[in-house]
């Protein structure tokens, strides 16, 4: 009963604080205390500092050198932008609890959905400022950086660093070698598949990025759920 309260409270400062800030709509700050709470439930502590991570490590990437990005980049995140982000991993967290016994294939799940959200959002958000060359990722010719399913060596590589820090956080307490691989794969593989879409669909208008996000976070969190569900059943 005590952690559901420390955690609400938690929930709610940091909704707060997300809205003063201009970090999240109102509407976003909701939706991402639902999420959180969710994630809280499956996850644990755990799974509520890997969501933690991914926000702020978000949120200062898409700060940094706004000014080199021009109008490609957004800082106030709306209620369908945090869905496309967390929702996977909040429906993992459910997942977690309707099904008690498969719950280490959820955390699982849910980690390697936010380690692919964390590798999408550095690696769109710093490649820009760091990226030498830009590539399509389709046709692999030279394209406008921050375009969509546009990649580069620098960007990618952040975007597996990002992958690497959910990857640890999840290791600190579970303690398993095999899980950091799994989560690695999993968000850098989701983390190209944003690319792909984006160049593919979303460049010519099918789907929106939001649906990017949400279907690379889904790719993400089923490869690492049915990694694991495989590694633990040889």
């Amino acid at each position: 009963m005590l952690n559901n309260v420390i955690v609400l409270l938690i929930l709610s400062a940091g909704a707060i604080a997300s809205v003063l800030l201009k970090k999240l709509t109102v509407p976003a700050a909701l939706t991402g205390g639902v999420v959180g709470w969710l994630v809280f439930a499956g996850g644990g502590y755990t799974g509520l500092g890997m969501l933690a991570a991914f926000f702020v490590l978000g949120t200062a990437a898409t700060s940094w050198k706004k000014h080199q990005k021009g109008s490609a980049t957004q800082t106030t995140r709306t209620a369908g932008q945090v869905l496309a982000n967390g929702g996977v991993a909040a429906l993992a967290g459910l997942g977690a609890l309707v099904f008690p016994t498969h719950r280490h294939l959820f955390e699982l799940a849910m980690t390697g959905s936010l380690a692919s959200a964390t590798a999408d959002t550095l690696s769109s958000e710093l490649g820009m400022v760091y990226g030498r060359r830009f590539y399509n990722i389709v046709t692999w010719k030279p394209d406008l950086k921050g375009m969509d399913g546009v990649v580069s060596i620098e960007g990618t590589l952040i975007g597996v660093a990002g992958s690497a820090v959910i990857a640890l956080l999840y290791a600190a307490t579970h303690r398993s070698l095999a899980a950091i691989g799994i989560i690695l794969l999993s968000g850098t593989i989701g983390n190209l598949v944003d690319s792909i879409l984006g160049a593919a669909l979303e460049r010519k208008g099918f789907i929106g990025n939001d649906m990017v996000n949400f279907l690379n976070t889904l790719t993400a969190g089923l490869m690492a759920g049915v990694l694991a569900y495989i590694t633990s059943n040889p």
